[in-house]
């Protein structure tokens, strides 16, 4: 399984959560089955690059997303291809999925979106 979390740089398992998933720098993303790790550059169009954040996301193969936010049009890209997103993560990346895997995080929906995001 892959999980990927936004973040503010490179730092694996150490690295701090970026709260807004769009403008992340980077996306760690962890298989919790193996332990690996890979750091993934935000190049997206709301980094200066092209692209949505979310074709990053789709191209690794991530199965679950764990965000501080994201908004609503993020919520529904990654709900029609089968990405499950939980809310509310902080700390660093092993503080986000000690979180998930406890249970403490809220699955993404439409009503729980950032409401100023609508782009």
């Amino acid at each position: 399984m892959k999980i990927c979390i936004p973040t503010m740089g490179g730092s694996g398992m150490d690295e701090a959560v970026c709260l807004h998933f769009g403008r992340a720098p980077t996306f760690t993303i962890v298989d919790p089955d193996t332990g690996n790790t890979q750091v993934l550059l935000n190049q997206s169009q709301h980094m200066g690059g092209s692209g949505l954040p979310t074709e990053t996301i789709f191209a690794a193969g991530v199965q679950v997303m764990i965000v501080g936010g994201l908004g609503p049009k993020a919520v529904s890209a990654f709900a029609e291809q089968g990405v499950e997103v939980f809310v509310g993560a902080n700390g660093t990346v092993r503080d986000a999925l000690d979180a998930w895997s406890d249970g403490r995080l809220m699955k993404a929906t439409r009503d729980n979106a950032c409401k100023d995001h609508k782009h």
